[in-house]
């Protein structure tokens, strides 16, 4: 439940958030995501926290991040850490738990209502501290994909879960058509 008039914040785990999407079968329209929110209440802030592998010469998703950044969200970023695991595989480590929940207990005091975009189960102690200060928090993230995207204890701990799958709508980047190339498309039925 939302009020008009409370303070919101958003705080987006991106890495988090793109996955629940991903398992989902859809892609965020992050434009209509904070229209969303700035209808349901006072949006002060709506942060996105994502690591970065910086030795690439592209990142798929620093076009994402320069977007973002340019259109109202406050990006935080850290580079990102790659290593090798014991089977050989090369691995990316960039967790942001702690830039979130600093940033989280931070703005406490000014706003009514946080916005939690992540089902990580590390977030309870957050969620806890953040409704002993009378911050109302609401999490986003879905149990609608195999396995749930969200700890069992962290939606427990929540005032309120939103269930990304019935955000699709509102949120949800259009799926695109496929490319003719002046070729008509052919189908074939089975």
């Amino acid at each position: 439940m939302f009020y008009r008039d409370e303070r919101l914040a958003l705080f987006i785990d991106g890495s988090n958030l793109y996955a629940a999407a991903k398992a989902l079968g859809f892609d965020i329209d992050y434009k209509l995501l904070r229209q969303e929110f700035m209808h349901r209440g006072k949006l002060l802030r709506a942060f996105y926290y994502t690591a970065l592998l910086e030795n690439d010469e592209y990142s798929p998703i620093r076009p994402l991040v320069d977007w973002l950044h340019y259109n109202g969200f406050t990006m935080v970023t850290k580079p990102a850490k790659e290593y090798t695991d014991s089977q050989g595989r090369r691995k990316v480590k960039g967790n942001m738990d702690i830039e979130l929940t600093v940033n989280a207990l931070e703005l406490a005091p000014h706003v009514d209502h946080i916005v939690l975009f992540s089902g990580d189960g590390d977030f309870r102690p957050l969620v806890e501290s953040l409704q002993r200060q009378g911050v109302r928090v609401s999490v986003v993230s879905t149990i609608r994909s195999q396995p749930p995207m969200i700890a069992d204890e962290l939606r427990r701990q929540a005032d309120n879960f939103i269930e990304l799958d019935e955000l699709r709508d509102v949120v949800g980047r259009p799926p695109r058509e496929p490319r003719d190339n002046g070729q008509e498309l052919v189908r074939e039925d089975s």
